[in-house]
């Protein structure tokens, strides 16, 4: 039985009858926030272990929620949706969210990406030595990527791109939060410059870099390291 506690900030009765029951159906202890207001203020007092967040809220916008929050917590937030603007998700991934989920939604997929924010989060701030997945072995001690046990030669930018999207294993990363960490501040709009070198990665490490099986396109968002 999980013992997190997860709020859920919704005005839609609906959204909150439905989420409220499978969530806790799913383990998880639920508290419930119609308003950002109540919403930071639950944050600030009740600790919850994780935020599913809607834009829309009655008095005032769901990124001014994330901004607030991220002056004073690191809880995770995922973002719930039903805009499905471009610029929407990019600005609440920029602000701080962890994840962003669009309405409707199936809670299959709303509960895997709970469960991943939830595991980095118990993993806390440490950095892993090693990772691991289907084949793919990144050693940050040794500075060594393996495929299926033979070594994948990588620039160092390429080295940094992988490293950057294995520490965020399945979760959505914007191309400015990976532009700003592998090339710094002044390159953050270089898009095409990174779709190069994510191509470049692709080639060396997919089996079929046209249908990928561990860096996935969020389309005009970012990117996904999909690790499962």
């Amino acid at each position: 039985m999980n013992q997190h506690r997860i709020l859920v900030v919704d005005d839609e009765p609906q959204i909150q009858r439905f989420l409220n029951p499978a969530l806790t159906a799913s383990g998880y202890e639920v508290i419930m926030a119609s308003t950002g207001a109540e919403a930071e203020r639950l944050i600030a007092t009740s600790a919850p272990d994780l935020v599913i967040l809607d834009l829309g809220l009655p008095d005032k916008d769901g990124k001014d929620v994330i901004e607030t929050v991220r002056a004073f917590s690191d809880v995770p937030i995922i973002v719930l949706s039903a805009r499905d603007r471009e610029t929407e998700k990019i600005a609440s991934l920029d602000l701080g969210a962890n994840d962003y989920v669009e309405k409707p939604f199936g809670i299959g997929e709303l509960l895997a990406r709970v469960r991943t924010a939830l595991r980095r989060q118990v993993a806390g701030t440490s950095v892993p030595s090693r990772f691991e997945a289907n084949g793919l072995v990144v050693d940050m001690t040794k500075r060594i990527v393996t495929r299926n046990g033979e070594e994948v030669h990588l620039t160092r930018k390429e080295y940094q791109l992988l490293v950057h999207l294995v520490l965020h294993a399945g979760l959505v990363v914007t191309h400015r939060q990976l532009l700003a960490s592998v090339w710094g501040g002044a390159h953050v709009e270089d898009l095409q410059y990174l779709r190069v070198f994510v191509g470049q990665l692709r080639a060396k490490i997919e089996d079929d870099a046209n249908n990928p099986q561990f860096i996935r396109t969020e389309a005009g968002v970012g990117y996904r390291f999909i690790a499962e």
